[in-house]
Parts: C-alpha cells; structure tokens; sequence
C-alpha cells in the first residue's frame, strides 16, 4: 500500500527492451535506499513496481506487457524522471489517501491555467467510463500523487496544485498533451459500483412486479 505522498523523484538510467517486456533503471535518492531489499514494492508515478536488482544507487524494475499498455512508463525514456513512494509502514503517517499502486487508466492532460500561487490542470481520461469515480472534492492518485479533485465536467476534472507539489513531484514540468498514470479512489468506486448495483436490482423489481399480474390475467 502507498499514501499518495511523493518522497521524491528519481532519473531513469538505463532501459533494457525486450518483446513484450522492459527493464527500468532508475537512481534512487539516498534517502530512499535504506532498508530497501529484492522483492520490495515501489510506486513509479503511481504504478507499483518491485526491485529486481539493487547496484548500489542503480534499482532495477521489470515492467510487464499489461503495466507497459495501461500507463504511461512505456513511454519513458532514458533521462526522463518519475515519481517515487516507497511502500508505506504501520506507523507512517497519513498525509494523503490509502492508495494500492494499481493504474487503472491514464488521462490526457488538456488545459494548464497558472496564477502567481496556483496552478490548475484539467485531465481527460483515456478511459472515459471512469469518469463516474471522479468526485467534486473527492479523491484521485495522478502518477501517484494524492490530490482531490476539484470542478468536474461531462468529460474532464481538474485539480490545484500548490508550489510545493509542483517543485516536489513531476507535475511541475507537465505540458499539455502529457499522459499521466490514474488511480481511482477504491473506496469511491466499492460506493458508486454498489449504488449502481442496488439502484440496477430496484429497477429491475418494479418491473417484474408490472409484468407478474398481466402474466397472471
């Protein structure tokens, strides 16, 4: 599990492509290395990933078919830098949301407004029938950062970022244009999922109950 809260970002190094598959190496920030071993679980711009190798600095992550087509690391290259969260502890506060590190979509970004201490960045989703789980004031994971979600449109959200965001994590350097990884709020979605299940099963009766006594005549 992560929190949404980015400790920092990290430069890839080195990629190694293979069919259907690639190989990511980033460097690490020193404050990020300690305790960090084989088989543990670190988000990339939101998308949780496991070391395969450790050289020092130099951490290695194996990017499969299905993580290359649903975000947006495929499209990574040498030098580019992503968002980094190591996996949360019990006792780590906080500071964000409880965020699994699944991507279940990318979203486009389409409009940057920008004033002397904010910045508001509107995203289209690549998959538009999500849109449903984007709340006003409720809560999305864009490449891993915990941000609540501001107006909602038809068709697109927007979110504010204060200067710290932005100087802390990739956002900053987005353009329009840019892919960025999403992840839904799990507990928005088990909400919306389970009314749209019961509002389904209500309709459903009332219109049994109307055909049951024309069957009966």
């Amino acid at each position: 599990m992560f929190t949404g809260i980015v400790q920092g970002t990290a430069e890839i190094v080195a990629i190694e492509e293979k069919e259907l598959f690639r190989t990511h190496v980033v460097r690490l920030p020193e404050a990020l290395l300690p305790g960090l071993a084989l088989g543990a679980s670190v988000a990339h711009n939101g998308c949780c990933l496991t070391v395969t190798a450790i050289d020092g600095d130099r951490v290695s992550f194996d990017l499969i078919k299905e993580t290359l087509r649903i975000t947006n690391l495929g499209e990574l290259a040498t030098g580019d830098v992503v968002n980094i969260e190591r996996a949360a502890k019990f006792s780590d506060e906080i500071g964000g949301h409880l965020m699994s590190g699944h991507i279940m979509t990318t979203a486009e970004i389409c409009k940057i407004i920008q004033s002397e201490n904010n910045r508001e960045i509107w995203f289209k989703l690549q998959d538009a029938a999500q849109m449903k789980y984007i709340l006003h004031k409720g809560f999305v994971g864009i490449d891993g950062i915990s941000l609540t979600v501001g107006d909602v449109t038809k068709s697109k959200f927007c979110v504010h970022l204060i200067p710290e965001t932005l100087e802390r994590t990739t956002l900053g350097a987005k353009k329009l244009g840019h892919r960025v990884n999403i992840e839904i709020d799990p507990h928005t979605q088990a909400i919306v999922d389970t009314v749209e299940r019961v509002l389904a099963q209500r309709d459903a009766a009332a219109m049994m109950s109307q055909i049951q006594p024309d069957a009966a005549e």
